[in-house]
């Protein structure tokens, strides 16, 4: 494989303020136009990691925990959790703040799986992530997990081969 690049040199932060024509009839933030900015900031820093251009492979679950106000500041933070042959899985994390109150608050969390590719369009290998801090060890030693259950629930992988499923689900 590639080099090996640090969690921390993929980081990238995004902001945004939440304005009239991001919002649906309540006045806040639509939950499309927060899936895009996920999405943008999660290919950017797979970018960051890569050096290659990326595609998107997938997006785990997205909840809305908390809506997102008009005139509020949206915060995205994506890093690398850990890469695979040609794939990365990044977390993007969302946190609203309303500047003038002096709050802030996590709205949103998902995962992302990006493919990097060449000029043509093909998967072409990534560095490998090399995690620091107990929290980026933590994600990166659950992202296999993660990386098998969608493999598994996008028919791509056998329940039975899904090794460190087997322990959750007992199979």
């Amino acid at each position: 494989m590639a080099r090996t690049k640090k969690v921390k040199e993929s980081l990238t932060i995004m902001t945004e303020m939440v304005m009239p024509n991001d919002t649906n009839t309540l006045g806040n933030l639509m939950g499309g136009n927060l899936m895009r900015m996920m999405d943008v900031v999660g290919a950017i820093c797979a970018q960051k990691h890569s050096n290659r251009i990326v595609v998107t492979a997938s997006v785990d679950n997205v909840s809305f925990v908390e809506s997102i106000p008009l005139g509020h500041v949206v915060t995205l933070e994506a890093k690398i959790t850990r890469a695979f042959n040609s794939s990365m899985e990044v977390v993007v994390q969302v946190y609203a703040e309303n500047i003038p109150a002096g709050t802030k608050v996590s709205t949103n969390k998902a995962f992302l799986t990006f493919v990097a590719v060449d000029q043509s369009g093909r998967p072409i290998e990534v560095p490998e992530a090399l995690p620091e801090t107990p929290e980026e060890e933590d994600l990166f030693a659950s992202a296999l997990r993660r990386r098998q259950l969608r493999l598994v629930l996008a028919g791509r992988m056998k329940p039975e081969e899904a090794t460190e499923l087997k322990a959750i689900f007992g199979i």
